[in-house]
């Protein structure tokens, strides 16, 4: 994770032994989501906590999807597109710090 995405996410443990944060993922990483969260600092998403956490629900982004990484932009890794479930969807990586994966082992 780069220096940048690191200071950016709140230092809170993993809600899953073995979970990351969606905004660590890379292409090709797939999992299942085990927590979505909203705990990020007030404004940096350019709604509240709660508005935020709504957006990612009602895209889907719900406890036992299966996610997988497809792309990332190329400036800055961002924004990532993300096939979830039977869908796609893009979002920024300060949004995917809120959602935790537990990868798939290959």
């Amino acid at each position: 994770m780069s220096d940048a995405l690191a200071t950016h996410a709140p230092m809170t443990p993993s809600p899953v032994v073995g979970a990351v944060r969606l905004s660590a993922a890379h292409p090709g990483d797939r999992g299942i989501i085990v927590d979505v969260r909203a705990e990020s600092q007030v404004g940096d998403h350019g709604v509240d906590n709660e508005e935020l956490l709504r957006r990612l629900l009602e895209f889907g982004f719900v406890e036992g999807a299966m996610i997988e990484v497809l792309h990332e932009g190329l400036f800055g890794h961002d924004p990532i597109a993300v096939r979830l479930d039977d869908m796609r969807v893009a979002l920024r990586r300060r949004d995917a710090e809120d959602v935790w994966i537990k990868m798939d082992a290959l």
